[in-house]
């Protein structure tokens, strides 16, 4: 469930002459590239906007970080199959909120998939597909279901010795979601928290025109095949134009299916614009595992969410509400 590089290009970030600046950093945080652009009256205000919003970020990996030995979701590691663990609230609700999802995709998303066995190879050493019985075994310990949460006490219980649970599908969407709502409660206007392609938006650019969102063609990474406007809204685009391998003439994404054991195929990029880009996040990898048909079934049920997919002869697929303006 690794998120794809990013092919998102943000468009139109500049610093006009006027009462308002537009300021983008960018950091290497949680592992990743974060892009912080913000909106301010000059550059001393905006830079202390961003360096707030990095010291929330920082504060989110300490606690969700499964590298971390000290954080919380280690500890509910290490006490897999052993006992439950009391956690703090706000990692209590964001695991409820990922079995809530796991749910919706009926297990195509599941954090749980940490404790996955890593037998796909995706660096061009692999000779040849995984036995039947290795790919099974690589998904035993996989499960949202055996994830016992206990609201009275706020504990987190991995029912399964040697289960573990990671936030790589949605953290670093949760934390742009965090970082956006920092800014928004101290005054920032309008800004961009862009986190390796989990971006999410919040008003205008100063010349009053909306943010827009150059989607790469993952056939043709030097050339966007959609320009699309974004209002307010997070965008997450997974995909697998570089991360892949090929047995028997199929393709085979690096992005595993959690129940199976095995990668999905038939879909090289998945692009999905919701509210919030925790969700967004989660939703892009759910289809991308889940296929184009039930995938885009599953996106047109849920309120004010999109889905933009491309296949892997080119084809472009789009939920029944998105407009494209194709380059």
């Amino acid at each position: 469930m690794r998120k794809a590089a990013l092919f998102m290009v943000l468009l139109s970030v500049s610093v006009h002459l006027n009462a308002q600046q537009t300021i983008k950093r960018t950091l290497k945080l949680m592992g990743s590239r974060f892009d912080i652009t913000v909106v301010a009256k000059d550059s001393t205000a905006a830079n202390n906007y961003i360096d707030m919003a990095v010291v929330e970020i920082t504060r989110i990996e300490k606690r969700i970080s499964s590298w971390d030995p000290n954080s919380e979701t280690s500890l509910i590691n290490a006490n897999a199959g052993i006992k439950p663990v009391k956690v703090s609230q706000e990692l209590f609700d964001l695991i409820k909120r990922a079995i809530g999802i796991s749910n919706l995709t009926d297990g195509a998303f599941d954090i749980s998939y940490a404790s996955m066995d890593k037998i796909w190879k995706f660096d061009g050493s692999m000779a040849q597909m995984p036995s039947e019985e290795e790919i099974k075994n690589s998904v035993s310990k996989v499960g949202f279901q055996n994830i016992l949460l206990n609201e009275a006490e706020r504990t987190v219980f991995l029912k399964l010795p040697g289960m573990k649970i990671g936030f790589g599908a949605i953290g670093k969407g949760y934390a742009a979601d965090k970082a956006k709502e920092l800014l928004k409660t101290k005054g920032v206007e309008a800004g961009i928290i862009n986190a390796s392609g989990d971006m999410n938006t919040w008003g205008k650019q100063i010349n009053g025109e909306s943010w827009k969102v150059a989607i790469t063609n993952p056939m043709d990474k030097n050339k966007a095949f959609a320009l699309l406007p974004i209002k307010n809204e997070a965008v997450v685009t997974s995909g697998d134009y570089e991360k892949f391998v090929e047995f028997n003439g199929t393709r085979y994404a690096h992005i595993i299916d959690p129940r199976t054991g095995y990668p999905a195929t038939g879909i090289i990029s998945v692009t999905v614009f919701a509210p919030k880009a925790e969700l967004a996040d989660a939703l892009a990898t759910s289809v991308f595992v889940m296929g184009i048909e039930v995938g885009l079934n599953r996106i047109n049920q849920l309120p004010k969410i999109e889905c933009i997919i491309i296949d892997a002869e080119g084809k472009i697929h789009t939920s029944d509400h998105i407009e494209i303006a194709t380059k």
